[in-house]
């Protein structure tokens, strides 16, 4: 399960709005669940659509301080595979015959990409929105390791006891918006390499 992290003036409803709107056409259906702090978007294939396997995929938004978590199920693709195999072995038995399944084969390419298409809907949600996956403002801020003072974020000493501060100062992956420690070389959320 992929997450991700978003902070700055952006809701799970929103968000869930936003996805609504975009899958819940053709040959998709999307419906949500949940309350104002945690929204369920499922979003899958139609019932008895002519074209095309069925899929599935469940999108999770959950209220985090100052932003919202996304966390993305993996996306059932069985139907998706067995469309593709009748028509490899359909092509097999007579070239001609992949002519009357091209719409099958269109549509079984656009449902294979569905989880870009919602990473891709909820970054331009975020971006109209304001936020990011750097940390808000109101959450720049590191405590002193000796006298418990916040201090700003990039600060070389703490305002009160002087202390230095060059190992506290957080971060945040730049894949998936989690806050890393300076010492850190993998994200411990998303494991991939962070830049020094």
């Amino acid at each position: 399960m992929e997450q991700r992290l978003y902070h700055g003036n952006l809701t799970p409803t929103d968000l869930g709005e936003a996805l609504i709107a975009r899958f819940n056409r053709g040959n998709l259906h999307a419906q949500r669940f949940g309350d104002d702090e945690r929204v369920i978007v499922q979003i899958g294939s139609r019932p008895g659509m002519m074209t095309g396997g069925d899929t599935a995929i469940s999108v999770i938004l959950q209220k985090i301080e100052d932003g919202v978590a996304v966390r993305l199920g993996q996306q059932a693709w069985l139907g998706i595979a067995a469309s593709l195999g009748t028509t490899a072995l359909a092509a097999l038995r007579s070239p001609f015959n992949l002519l009357g399944r091209l719409d099958d084969l269109a549509q079984d390419i656009q449902n294979l990409q569905i989880d870009e298409q919602v990473w891709q809907a909820i970054e331009e949600v975020a971006r109209s929105a304001g936020a990011s996956q750097e940390l808000s403002e109101r959450l720049r801020r590191i405590k002193c390791p000796y006298c418990l003072t916040a201090n700003p974020v990039g600060a070389p000493n703490c305002i009160a006891c002087g202390a230095p501060l060059g190992e506290v100062q957080p971060r945040t992956c730049p894949n998936c918006g989690f806050v890393v420690k300076t010492s850190e070389s993998i994200c411990p959320n998303c494991k991939q390499a962070l830049s020094v």
